[in-house]
């Protein structure tokens, strides 16, 4: 049976797809068929656009009134899934504790697991169903979500499956990625390459779960070294999975040039990134994710090297990095304004980093991040007047429509 036709007209595209600014359609139309965008183009050339889709049939039209329409937003990094909260650990650093001084003695990632193992898997749904819910309610229709608050096999597993769920059960696209060398457990103490050792084990029952879509690893001082990183990717390497890494976040451990070697879908954090992993990011097209949420949040004082990556054609993306201890944010387009005014990116730069480049990072542009025929129906409708607006404000949220896989959902 053929799928219904959608016309969804008079609106103003940002379509982020060709090289024109904002791949911008003053006055717009979409033909949606199913999930799938069917054809994308100015308004003035519908009635031939109709007529190669059979205009005889039944079409479900739909006026946007003259709104603005982005291609849906993507997170794509995120912590989304984890027990407790870390508000006391703030209040520490603002009374002079560092980052890396609560890790060492024993906060930091390694209290959030405590929490997270004490919690059942309905817990876990249940505290991040809010947090889901209040990204797609900006226009984020796909979200990433890493493990690594269990570090453990159980309760890696444990919030994969909750992170699927996500998936299944909320009006959001969900991509999973399985992060258990986050951090060294308490068990394992003393013993990184033990704990290796068991992370890679787990990994290949993770997967014949359908639980992982790709693999990360945090490489910095405080997490893992960049021998332990690789042990970590040659383990999803064997199963065919793609990789990207937390990467010279703190201090510059080459992992970005590791990553880069493996073909990784990005590396993120970057605020230490030298030339060299700049050469490699752009030789191998591995996407730079920048996470200005928690470069605020941990008040750093180093930028990632915005101008060299904008030289060397590295791709740039946003994201969230939602987490209990460095980024409790849950607002993409708060991440845009930081990314333009801590950044330097423009308004466009900063979009782009949340559709077209931010579905590069997740394996997904030939399909998310763009309005374009063959795309998925994914798309965002705002109140504003146009795109560089979604950077401008904050403490407001303009997203009115959300339509995920060609079906309206609500904001």
């Amino acid at each position: 049976m053929t799928k219904a036709l959608t016309l969804w007209r008079d609106a103003r595209l940002a379509t982020m797809d060709g090289a024109a600014a904002w791949g911008w359609i003053e006055r717009g139309a979409m033909l949606v068929r199913g999930d799938t965008l069917q054809w994308v183009g100015d308004e003035a050339d519908l009635p031939a656009a109709l007529a190669t889709e059979k205009a005889h049939e039944a079409v479900h039209e739909h006026s946007l009134g003259g709104a603005l329409v982005t291609p849906g937003l993507i997170d794509c990094h995120t912590h989304l899934v984890y027990g407790g909260h870390r508000a006391g650990e703030f209040e520490q650093r603002l009374e002079g504790a560092s980052y890396d001084q609560i890790a060492r003695a024993g906060g930091g990632i390694r209290s959030t697991v405590a929490a997270t193992r004490a919690a059942d898997e309905d817990t876990l749904f249940a505290l991040a169903r809010p947090r889901a819910l209040a990204l797609r309610a900006e226009g984020v229709t796909t979200v990433e979500i890493k493990s690594g608050y269990g570090l453990d096999a159980d309760t890696e597993a444990r919030c994969l499956r909750v992170a699927r769920r996500l998936g299944r059960e909320l009006p959001i696209g969900v991509r999973c990625t399985s992060l258990a060398a986050h951090a060294l457990p308490p068990e394992f103490s003393g013993q990184p390459d033990a704990y290796l050792d068991a992370a890679c084990a787990w990994l290949p029952r993770l997967h014949a779960e359908g639980l992982v879509d790709a693999v990360d690893a945090f490489c910095d001082e405080i997490a893992f070294t960049p021998a332990q990183t690789r042990r970590m990717f040659d383990a999803a390497r064997a199963l065919g999975l793609p990789v990207k890494l937390h990467a010279e976040q703190l201090t510059n451990q080459h992992g970005a040039a590791l990553a880069a070697g493996y073909g990784a879908l990005s590396c993120d954090h970057l605020e230490h990134l030298d030339d060299e992993g700049i050469r490699a990011m752009a030789a191998s097209g591995t996407v730079a994710v920048l996470l200005p949420g928690a470069y605020y949040f941990l008040r750093e004082t180093k930028l990632p090297p915005v101008a060299a990556l904008r030289a060397a054609g590295v791709p740039i993306a946003i994201a969230s990095d939602h987490n209990p201890g460095s980024s409790p944010g849950l607002s993409l387009l708060l991440m845009l304004n930081m990314a333009c005014t801590l950044f330097r990116l423009t308004p466009e730069e900063a979009l782009r980093g949340v559709t077209v480049h931010a579905a590069r990072a997740l394996g997904l542009a030939a399909t998310h991040g763009r309005l374009a025929a063959g795309c998925r129906a994914d798309f965002a409708v705002h109140d504003v007047d146009h795109p560089r607006e979604l950077a401008y404000w904050f403490g407001r949220n303009p997203c009115r429509r959300v339509v995920l896989g060609g079906q309206e959902i609500t904001p």
